[in-house]
């Protein structure tokens, strides 16, 4: 499931992935997909820092997929508006550390936007590799 959801954010402004050397950007095809992977990985950890999001999604991908803070931070400001991230401020080493995590909310919409992605993600498939047409 990791290399299908992560393979929708392809390319969201400064959101990015090289393959085979070739840099793809600002394709209208994955926009929206960076908070479904954000919410995705909230809901299995709990909380994380947005650093440490930008390194699981590039973990995860090996390397594939790198989010820059110019994607991650407006999208995360973005889902704090909508009420489905809380944020918690831990001191760390001397320092504020800022935590995301899901609210009651985001658990709900993380749940249906992974349905969707899913659903689309199988059309998608359908559509590039068809299966042998079926006479009725």
């Amino acid at each position: 499931m990791y290399k299908n959801l992560m393979y929708i954010c392809v390319s969201i402004g400064d959101c990015f992935v090289s393959r085979n050397d070739k840099t793809m950007k600002n394709s209208q095809l994955y926009k929206g997909s960076l908070n479904t992977i954000i919410m995705k990985l909230l809901e299995e950890n709990g909380k994380m820092y947005g650093y440490e999001i930008t390194q699981k999604v590039k973990a995860i991908t090996q390397g594939e997929l790198n989010i820059t803070e110019g994607a991650l931070y407006p999208a995360l400001h973005k889902l704090e508006a909508e009420g489905i991230l809380d944020v918690e401020m831990e001191k760390v080493d001397n320092r504020m550390r800022k935590y995301y995590k899901l609210t009651e909310k985001g658990t709900t919409e993380t749940v249906n936007r992974l349905s969707e992605l899913e659903d689309f993600i199988r059309n998608m498939q359908s559509l590039v590799s068809p299966k042998p047409n079926l006479e009725f």
